[in-house]
């Protein structure tokens, strides 16, 4: 479906990508430690039987720096630095074990970063090893990584896939080399080619690009020239991310900020792209995500099981996830809360046998009504809105949900929201009308990069 340019300029303005709700930056940071430790416990009890644990491990580290990314991350070409980090990698999981009543189940671990290829095969199956051997791994868990083509190897495949993984996500970004230039992200066609060939040798389920639209140099033409490569090696999934141009927070951004494409030609990449990947046969999952009819997301989206968290679109249930690492943020069902964002200080609180919790926020009731909404509308297209919950939204949100109407983005039908096939593409925006905290804290400066 072809979206008007007057839609798209009226609608592209900055908003969350509702991964949490609260977001980040409108934590109320009304949690201590004592808090948290009685809240994850509750939350092991509550939930950790039943659905096991997610666990999200960050891995900062990079050889060298890719200008686009808005990731926590540290540069570095020492190697040295790995031991260390995987020693307090371990000593917080030890520290979150302390805390449950019983051995844990895994429901699923995902490599994050940074590049966790930066850590040599031997780290770790050191690291994923000492974690595995004091729980139980759940029938259906998913363990997945993400890998940069240039230096995931067979042995990182190999490691991974003994140690149960058996889903990989490749930073593609673009093919074109005049764009990756740019972006300060050269990898041949030729190494994302020998690293997808490897991981359905060695029996991945699941392999995933990113790609990214918006990016400085990109035009239809080097478009199609990179969905042409995509579409030789036809990954599982394609997650079509919008770059979010935010300098001011990422000054690396600064390098190519006169070659980015404009507002309009920036929505043309983007139905461009989503039209090609319907053509090759992906469907839409959600907000960015597209995958083949048999993937396991495509079927979570029909029958109505699909859930997002901090890494996106999943599959599992799990409502208690740690997050292991630097930066890392954990979500109990009742709070949140966000590791220190500097390596060093992270790692000298954590092997002091401290917690190294900076940012978190404990849920009230009314969060918790207000997740459950937006999760809803984000993988469901469609949500239950109570009338005492109407009743919260200020003149300005209501306002905006009837100009949505009128637009054809959504419908209403007495205390049901759905979205519409042309709202699909505004989902964040129909989201914000649902976003009490960001409405009370409208005077505060608040960075989300625009929708579109």
């Amino acid at each position: 479906m072809q979206i008007h340019a007057e839609l798209v300029k009226k609608y592209n303005s900055q908003a969350p990508r509702y991964t949490s709700y609260p977001t980040v930056p409108l934590w109320e940071n009304n949690l201590n430690e004592r808090d948290w430790e009685d809240l994850v416990q509750k939350a092991f009890q509550d939930f950790g039987d039943k659905e096991g644990i997610s666990i999200y491990i960050h891995l900062p580290f990079c050889e060298s720096l890719c200008t686009y990314c808005g990731c926590n991350k540290r540069i570095t070409k020492n190697y040295g630095v790995t031991a260390p980090y995987i020693q307090a990698l371990l000593a917080e999981w030890k520290k979150y074990t302390s805390l449950f009543t019983g051995k844990p189940k895994i429901a699923g671990i995902h490599l994050g970063g940074g590049t966790p290829t930066f850590f040599d095969p031997s780290d770790l199956e050191i690291l994923l090893s000492s974690i595995l051997s004091g729980a139980d791994v759940l029938p259906h868990s998913e363990f997945s990584f993400e890998g940069h083509p240039n230096n995931t190897s067979f042995a990182h495949l190999k490691t991974l896939a003994d140690l149960g993984f058996d889903r990989v996500s490749y930073g593609i970004q673009d093919f074109d080399t005049k764009v990756q230039a740019a972006i300060h992200r050269i990898q041949p066609f030729e190494k994302v080619k020998k690293a997808t060939d490897s991981a359905r040798i060695l029996g991945y389920s699941s392999i995933n690009f990113d790609l990214i639209y918006g990016l400085p140099h990109q035009t239809l033409e080097t478009l199609k020239y990179t969905f042409s490569k995509v579409e030789e090696l036809r990954p599982d999934r394609i997650a079509f991310y919008s770059y979010a141009h935010l300098p001011s927070a990422f000054s690396a951004q600064k390098s190519f900020e006169e070659f980015l494409p404009s507002a309009s030609e920036k929505s043309k990449l983007y139905e461009f792209g989503k039209k090609r990947l319907v053509k090759m046969g992906y469907e839409e999952v959600g907000m960015d995500h597209f995958a083949l009819p048999s993937d396991p997301l495509t079927l979570a989206k029909q029958d109505g099981s699909l859930h997002r968290n901090f890494m996106g679109y999943t599959t599992l249930q799990s409502k208690l996830l740690i997050g292991l690492g630097a930066s890392s943020i954990s979500d109990v069902y009742y709070a949140y809360a966000q590791n220190e964002k500097r390596v060093e200080e992270y790692q000298s609180n954590v092997l002091n046998g401290n917690w190294t919790i900076r940012k978190g926020h404990q849920l009230t009731d009314l969060d918790i009504h207000m997740r459950a909404i937006l999760l809803n509308l984000i993988c469901k297209k469609q949500a239950e809105v109570p009338t005492e919950i109407w009743e919260e939204l200020k003149n300005t949100q209501l306002q905006n949900l009837k100009d949505m109407e009128s637009d054809g983005l959504i419908s209403i039908d007495s205390n049901t929201i759905k979205v519409t096939e042309k709202g699909r593409r505004f989902i964040r925006n129909i989201c914000s009308q649902f976003d009490l905290r960001l409405a009370e804290n409208k005077a505060k400066k608040v960075l989300f990069s625009k929708t579109i």
